[in-house]
């Protein structure tokens, strides 16, 4: 499985599937443990995460770092990842037709991983999932689609940028950490 995430990582690194290869410092692929039970999916890469590489590594990765502890989960424990793979200039949201591009990436981590569970960080990253959800009415729930499970909330950035939504996001993954919590005792599919 290591194997497989370590390929799918050098394919993103060198993909020139859309424009966005063309401006970007390092393309991101998904990053953490092979055998994540959890993952992670935001936006795309802001500009630290360019410069490194890596996702979730700027402030917004601070902020997340902080969130996964409120949930008991530390970043050694998930793994994490993005709709799109390069960073979009401006750091704007990514078009669809970027997203779409770096959908076979996605969806190959969530192939090889099968996570017990997907949170989806922020609007663009519910609606690669769920075209029609709502954060406003999606964040802090559970939801199924196929064999997967979801929890979506608030891109850890929204904190950053709208102060009155990190009460709304801490809720969040002080639910997410419950959810863990008692999936120890029952599966996921069951909640």
């Amino acid at each position: 499985m290591s194997d497989a995430l370590s390929e799918l990582a050098g394919e993103v690194r060198s993909c020139t599937r859309c424009p966005l290869s063309a401006s970007r410092t390092k393309a991101v692929p998904g990053e953490g443990p092979p055998d994540a039970k959890v993952m992670l999916i935001g936006e795309a890469p802001g500009r630290n995460e360019d410069l490194q590489g890596r996702p979730f590594v700027g402030s917004a990765g601070t902020k997340l770092d902080s969130l996964l502890s409120a949930a008991g989960l530390q970043r050694d424990d998930v793994f994490v990842s993005n709709v799109a793979k390069c960073r979009p200039p401006e750091n704007r949201r990514p078009t669809t037709a970027e997203s779409d591009s770096c959908e076979p990436y996605l969806e190959r981590e969530i192939e090889v991983l099968q996570p017990k569970l997907v949170v989806l960080l922020g609007d663009t990253a519910l609606k690669r999932f769920f075209p029609e959800g709502e954060l406003a009415s999606a964040h802090g729930r559970l939801q199924k689609k196929g064999q997967s499970t979801f929890f979506s909330s608030y891109h850890p950035a929204a904190m950053i940028y709208n102060r009155e939504l990190e009460k709304v996001i801490h809720a969040d993954f002080r639910a997410l950490g419950d959810i863990l919590r008692r999936s120890s005792q029952l599966s996921l599919s069951e909640e």
